[in-house]
């Protein structure tokens, strides 16, 4: 099983979990069983198209799964996964 830390900004979609436990042996796998569990994150973490959304990131165990094998990326008991969200936006400096 792999444990999944769940964003603040997601918890509301995961029952109000920040943390879940699952079973597969790849990334794609994980987050499959995740959104089967709670369908309401599945819009948030990816495009209609399926493809994971351009501005979520996943990292197994501290690394960037964009620079491993992407959802192929293996995963073994008791990896981490944890979901990171892209954050923009905001007020720029008020110049004087």
């Amino acid at each position: 099983m792999a444990r999944i830390m769940i964003p603040t900004a997601l918890r509301q979609f995961a029952d109000k979990q920040d943390t879940v436990d699952l079973p597969g042996s790849t990334v794609g796998e994980v987050l499959t069983a995740l959104t089967a569990r709670f369908p309401d994150l599945k819009k948030h973490l990816y495009t209609d198209e399926g493809k994971l959304r351009s501005f979520v990131n996943v990292y197994l165990n501290d690394e960037d799964i964009r620079y491993m094998k992407k959802d192929a990326t293996p995963v073994n008991d008791p990896d981490t996964l944890s979901i990171v969200p892209s954050i923009a936006g905001g007020k720029s400096a008020r110049r004087s």
